[in-house]
Parts: C-alpha cells; structure tokens; sequence
C-alpha cells in the first residue's frame, strides 16, 4: 500500500464522521436547511463558494444532476458558505468527542497527527485539484482534533479529484463508475444507484456500455477486464494522490498513518461508518 493510500485509507473514517453524524443534521436544520441531501450538498460544497448546480456536479461527479439541482443553489438561499463552513466545524467538534472521547480529543497524539497532516497540506500543489484547493485555502482551526479533521477533509477531497480525472480519462462515465463498483461485489446497486440518484434506465444504459466494453459480464459482474481497469485507476489514483504526502518526509508519512490507526478504528468500532463507506472502501483496508 503506497502512503497515499494508507493516509487516505486511515484519514478516510475519520473524515467521513461528517456524512453520518448526527450533530451535522442538527446544526444544518437550525440554519433551515431542508434535508439530509441538502445537508451534506451544502456542507460539502460550502468551501468553493456559493458555486452553481453544473459546478458541483461537474466535481462531485457520481450524482446525478437533477439530484444536486434539488440542493444546489437553493442551499444558499439558507445559509452561506461561510455559515455552514463554521456549521460543519461545531457539528464536528461535537460529533469527534463523542465518537472519540474527551481524552482522545485532547490528547498530544491528536495535537501531532494534527501538526503532521496540516503541513501535509500546506505543502501540497493543489493544481488541477478545485475541491482539494478549496479546502486547502481555509483557515486552520485552533483545536487540534478539528485542525486535523480539515486536513483529513483536503486529503480526501485532493484525492477524489485525481480520481475523477483519472475516471474521466479512461471514458468512464458517473454512472458507469457506479455500475463498476457494484460489479465488484463490494457495494450494494441499490444503494449507489438510489444515493446518487440515476433512474433504473440509466442504469440499464450505463450496464450495456460497459457490456459493449468487456468490463462487466452478462449477470453484470466485473469481467478480468474490468478488474484490471479498475486496478489501473487506483493504482493511477494512488500516483496523482502522492502530491499529498510529499511535504512529510517519509518518517513524518509512517508517524501519521500510525497515529490515524486507532482513530480510524475507534470511529469503525462506533458503527458510524458504514463498513463500506461514502468511497465504496471496504474496511479495513487491505494489507500491502
């Protein structure tokens, strides 16, 4: 496993306490915003701005675009940017304690991985990475754990950006990447197909295209094709996400990984995040 990955593999749950907790729901419903999707839409996109319905669907890239549009802008008419980028913080500062406890909180290993993954991300070029960038050029927070989740939220988001790309090159559409991962065996269809929103004849399209390709077979599992496609793509993910570790030398890499562990095993062990989460990432994650 390249430290890209294991940092991204490490960072992930811990990132993802934002799409499950509860205390966001309640942070974002005060502010008026409608739903769970408008939620995670608003939160998510908040740190590019007050950006338009193509815009985020263009860089979140698996959902449907009538599904954004039913967030975005109208988000913005609730709370600002701004407004749900401090929303996010206080939902998480909550969220981390309870997950993690009070004495991980504020414990020194926190305070490091925290000093570690913020230099990972100052010293990160985010060129050709507009979600990545956009987290990027937020302020530090002052508590260590939310200091650290922010870092953690720039490393995911650096990381998806280098996979849309690498998607988007090998002629992978949204749909097709969901199909794909379905295919596998490690993601339930319903589940991604009803999430991101495509309709059952989308889906139908997006299988017979990949058919057409030899990269699923006719009971819609991932053909050896497929499977070395997709193994090209992470493994490509894996090289444009080293940007992201190249600002720690490679003891600094080892100690936060190290230091992320526990925390991402302790966030697993709540049962917050689903086993197989937002990225489609089985936990844990494979040795290597």
């Amino acid at each position: 496993m390249s430290r890209a990955r294991a940092l991204w593999q490490y960072g992930e749950p811990v990132n993802a306490v934002i799409y499950y907790a509860p205390e966001v729901r309640a942070v974002t419903d005060d502010l008026g915003l409608k739903g769970g999707w408008m939620s995670y839409f608003g939160c998510r996109a908040a740190p590019l701005g007050a950006a338009n319905t193509s815009v985020v669907a263009a860089l979140f890239h698996v959902f449907h675009p009538g599904m954004v549009a039913r967030a975005i802008p109208d988000v913005w008419n609730y709370a600002t940017p701004a407004a749900l980028i401090e929303a996010r913080l206080v939902a998480m500062d909550s969220a981390l304690r309870r997950v993690l406890g009070d004495d991980v909180v504020s414990s020194p290993s926190v305070a490091r991985a925290a000093e570690l993954a913020a230099a990972a991300v100052a010293g990160c070029d985010m060129a050709g990475r507009p979600l990545g960038a956009a987290n990027q050029r937020l302020d530090e927070p002052v508590p260590p754990h939310l200091r650290l989740w922010q870092a953690l939220t720039t490393v995911r988001e650096h990381r998806g950006d280098g996979h849309v790309h690498r998607l988007v090159d090998a002629g992978i559409a949204p749909t097709e990447a969901l199909v794909l991962q379905a295919a596998t065996g490690r993601s339930p269809e319903d589940g991604l197909r009803a999430n991101r929103g495509w309709s059952d004849g989308e889906w139908s399209a997006a299988a017979a295209a990949l058919a057409g390709r030899g990269l699923v077979d006719e009971r819609m599992e991932i053909t050896p094709k497929g499977s070395e496609l997709r193994h090209v793509i992470e493994d490509d993910t894996d090289r444009l996400a080293a940007p992201i570790v190249a600002g720690l030398r490679d003891d600094e890499a080892d100690e936060l990984i190290g230091l992320l562990r526990p925390l991402a095993q302790a966030v697993m062990a709540s049962n917050l995040v689903p086993v197989h989460n937002n990225m489609g990432v089985p936990w844990p994650p494979a040795p290597g």
